[in-house]
């Protein structure tokens, strides 16, 4: 096996060298049988020849360290979500963790779908979470940790949300909001911004003379900054809030100078209240789109006051409830109704024509 590899005795033992991208290895055959080598060195180079091997790097590779690349990655693009890829990490941590990177195979990730579908985890859960495993994977390879990545196979999510609140539901959970929490809300439901956002928004982002709020590219999700006009019950939002201007504090809405936090308990606690627990902080983006398209206000506006990119997310979100169909088909009924009158049939007499015949 000339120039594809080579036998070598240290002692009593025969090793073996062999290349793989570019770089010589060297391994036991744990055997004083030069035959026992010779057919070792065979298989190492039908393993690289055939795109299989199995090299040191690939052995010593864990899940723990792909989860670290992954992180790393995250903070190097300057991403947003850390915390939330942590939680997926834990999520992945409790099939996979302490195994070594080569043993995590298509099988051990359906067994992990099926478990995680046990504990009724939503397929788009479950599928941010697969997400995160094949990143980590594509940075190994890509890093020449590994050699291959196994099939991470995709859910359909058939679950998306359709749910919205209409004016007097967000007049009532308004009410029963602590009243830091008032304005900040009301300024989601009008704008249609993601709650991130909002909380991230500083008062050099709002020019109250010209009227207009200026979203930062590196606060919003999709990195395109936008500009939402203030007219109305958004003024108003903002002009409350400047009343309440600390020097201390940067940001528009705040709770005591403090930047708000998490309030999905607070919200919660408010739905109750008002006797609609079924409603996500999030359906708010998702009402304030609907009331746009319902206003007349175009599609292609409505998308870049909101900040969608796609046509097809925004589609998912323009929700058409009940009432718009009852208010469709009235619409439809009435305009019919003035159809119902027969059409008047002037009689003309041709000429030449016998009395009593009529051409219409």
């Amino acid at each position: 096996m000339r120039g594809m590899g080579r036998i070598f005795k240290r002692g009593p033992v025969y090793w073996i060298a062999y290349s793989y991208r570019g770089k010589e290895h060297r391994e036991s055959s744990h055997s004083d049988s030069e035959s026992q080598a010779r057919k070792l060195l065979k298989k190492r180079i039908g393993e690289t020849s055939a795109g299989t091997f199995i090299g040191p790097n690939e052995e010593r590779l864990t899940f723990e360290g792909m989860a670290d690349m992954l992180l790393t990655d995250y903070r190097i693009n300057g991403k947003r979500s850390l915390s939330t890829l942590r939680g997926l990490i834990r999520h992945l941590s409790g099939s996979f963790g302490m195994s070594k990177a080569v043993d995590i195979s298509a099988d051990r990730i359906a067994a992990y779908i099926a478990t995680r579908q046990r504990e009724r985890a939503a397929n788009a859960s479950i599928n941010r979470e697969l997400a995160a495993l094949k990143r980590m994977f594509n940075l190994a390879v890509r890093a020449r940790k590994l050699n291959h990545a196994p099939y991470v196979a995709m859910l359909a999510e058939n679950n998306a949300r359709q749910g919205f609140v209409d004016h007097s539901g967000f007049l009532a959970i308004s009410n029963a909001l602590a009243s830091h929490l008032k304005d900040p809300i009301t300024f989601l439901y009008f704008s249609g911004w993601r709650a991130g956002e909002m909380k991230a928004l500083e008062w050099r982002d709002v020019d109250l003379d010209g009227k207009v709020v200026r979203l930062r590219p590196e606060v919003s999700k999709n990195n395109d900054g936008r500009v939402l006009p203030l007219a109305g019950e958004l003024l108003e939002v903002l002009e409350r809030a400047r009343a309440k201007r600390r020097p201390d504090c940067q940001f528009v809405f705040h709770d005591g100078g403090q930047p708000i936090g998490n309030f999905r308990k607070a919200w919660r606690t408010a739905c109750q209240a008002a006797g609609l627990n079924t409603i996500l902080v999030h359906d708010l983006r998702r009402t304030a789109v609907r009331n746009m398209v319902r206003a007349g206000v175009s599609d292609r506006v409505a998308m870049a006051l909101s900040g969608h990119k796609t046509r097809s997310i925004f589609d998912r979100y323009n929700i058409v409830s009940e009432s718009d169909l009852v208010q469709s088909s009235e619409r439809l009924q009435a305009h019919l109704q003035t159809q119902n009158t027969l059409p008047t049939v002037v009689a003309v007499r041709s000429r030449g024509a016998r009395p009593g015949i009529r051409k219409t």
